[in-house]
């Protein structure tokens, strides 16, 4: 764990285009992140594995690893993905370009990026490659540090998008919450 905040500080400081977030993620947000995901279900799609926090706690839930397909863009990172996670599928690609994966259905999308971030077609393309690999009934969870949902009412809009809020997790720097959105139409 100490040798993850080291690499996540100095890829902080190496790349901060592509490292936006104050610190990894706490072990109570990556397990609200994963608590839904079915062991024996459908593929996985995390986006922004990052040093591998909320990757743990997917493969935790009992999901076998070459279910789990993991995007990032920081080779480090991603280098860090494969050494410490034999088995996942490492993508070392922009979650921008999710659609393009070839993985066809999938149980859930779990994101630990800075969604509310990124630029509207940024999130779009995000977004829509999403609910093009979901199955039905498939989600995408995302946490945020703000009060308001983290993906921009256009797209969820645009999208039919419903969802679902955790309660505030305390023990993360900042405090988060975790939204579940799915497809209404």
């Amino acid at each position: 764990m100490a040798n993850d905040l080291a690499l996540f500080l100095r890829e902080l400081v190496l790349r901060p285009h592509q490292v936006v977030a104050l610190a990894p993620s706490s072990e109570g947000l990556a397990r609200e992140m994963a608590a839904e995901v079915d062991p024996h279900g459908l593929p996985v799609i995390e986006l922004g594995a990052g040093t591998g926090r909320i990757t743990r706690a997917i493969l935790d839930r009992g999901l076998p690893p070459d279910r789990l397909h993991a995007i990032e863009m920081n080779p480090e990172f991603c280098a860090r993905l494969r050494d410490s996670f034999p088995g996942i599928h490492v993508h070392g690609m922009s979650a921008g370009d999710l659609g393009d994966l070839p993985v066809a259905r999938v149980q859930s999308v779990i994101s630990g990026l800075p969604l509310l971030s990124m630029p509207l077609a940024l999130q779009r393309a995000i977004l829509g490659g999403t609910v093009a690999k979901l199955t039905p009934g498939g989600a995408y969870v995302q946490f945020t540090y703000g009060p308001k949902p983290p993906v921009a009412k256009a797209v969820r809009e645009e999208l039919s998008l419903d969802w679902s809020v955790s309660d505030r997790i305390w023990r993360n720097l900042p405090p988060a919450r975790v939204y579940r959105f799915w497809a209404t139409a």
